[in-house]
């Protein structure tokens, strides 16, 4: 079994919050919502649509319950996912037929996983540990609700299309909605790197996603080619990226693949395996807002300084440009020169 680890030996995290994983830009935009008081309610009432009970008759009618007596592999890790969680009921899980590889998390109120049976054929039992930890990640975080705001969202576009102003303000809304979806797997991704902890199972995950059928792709070259990608030198290619993941709910593969093995090599991943992490008792979203939306501006400021991509860089010079323009001018006018 490739990368397999003794259950005994990975460690567990008591009391562990979702922010403890979360990426900046997802975590920041979570906690602008869930700051506003009257956002959650109305949010709900919004996607009131949505039959959670009937999504979950639907599975029970047309897929296999994973339990001790069906898949009791897939079952023990769940359970064992939820272990090392600390989560007292881990969510339900239930595998469809489909040749498609792709996990979802459905629900709001009781959130459930299903895994498909090409996803449950393919991956080894490291890669479907990394996986059922990732899904369990999106229970924990709450972003069933968002995912379905936004199909909610997609549903009212078609109606609103004939609006000119009312498609253009509501093409924003959903842009906005699907870059923090694509942060939303990167989260889970840690998440479910946490679960696993095992690097390499997860990138066996990645490669499976692209197109690896096990064993056949070189990890080195896979990860030259997300260099590749993020290294475009003409800005066409990067205007194509922009267009080509506008709509997109997911990150690139290897765009995840990088982002998650940058992370795995960082510090913050080494605190949390040995014990330093955020607790669910002292997790008070609403008191730590402006340090998440402090960190989610720091993300994506990172992002663009560090990035080769010539239109990111093009933008962020002209962004430094106008900043240093900006700040000689004021010097110029203001009484007692630059604010501080």
């Amino acid at each position: 079994m490739t990368g397999d680890i003794e259950q005994s030996s990975r460690v567990r995290f008591p009391g562990i919050s979702p922010r403890a994983y979360e990426h900046p830009a997802d975590r920041g935009a979570l906690a602008v919502l869930r700051a506003v008081p009257a956002v959650a309610p109305i949010i709900k009432a919004v996607a009131a649509a949505f039959s959670e009970r009937g999504e979950r008759l639907i599975q029970v009618a047309s897929s296999v319950r994973v339990g001790p007596k069906q898949y009791p592999q897939l079952d023990r890790i769940r359970n064992e996912v939820a272990a090392t969680f600390d989560i007292e009921e881990p969510p339900e899980l239930f595998v469809r037929r489909s040749p498609v590889v792709m996990g979802e998390t459905i629900g709001i109120d009781k959130p459930f996983i299903v895994l498909t049976t090409g996803m449950v054929d393919l991956f080894d039992p490291e890669m479907m540990r990394w996986v059922i930890g990732h899904e369990t990640g999106h229970a924990m975080s709450g972003h069933g609700l968002y995912n379905t705001i936004l199909a909610r969202l997609l549903n009212l576009q078609f109606a609103l299309g004939w609006m000119p102003a009312g498609a253009f303000a509501m093409r924003a809304v959903i842009a906005a909605l699907f870059e923090w979806q694509r942060k939303t797997e990167l989260s889970c991704d840690r998440a479910g790197l946490l679960a696993c902890q095992d690097p390499q199972a997860a990138l066996r995950a990645h490669l499976a996603f692209a197109g690896d059928l096990g064993g056949q792709v070189d990890i080195a070259e896979f990860l030259a080619q997300a260099k590749e990608y993020e290294e475009v030198e003409d800005i066409r290619d990067s205007v194509l990226k922009l267009l080509h993941t506008e709509r997109r709910t997911h990150p690139m593969a290897v765009v995840r693949a990088a982002e998650l093995q940058r992370w795995a090599a960082t510090e913050e991943y080494r605190e949390i395996l040995t014990g330093t992490y955020l607790r669910r008792e002292d997790d008070r979203p609403a008191n730590n807002l402006t340090d998440d939306v402090k960190a989610a501006a720091r993300s994506y400021k990172e992002s663009m300084t560090n990035s080769a991509d010539p239109l990111i860089k093009t933008i962020n010079d002209i962004g430094e440009a106008v900043m240093g323009a900006a700040g000689k001018v004021w010097s110029k006018v203001a009484p007692n020169g630059p604010a501080e």
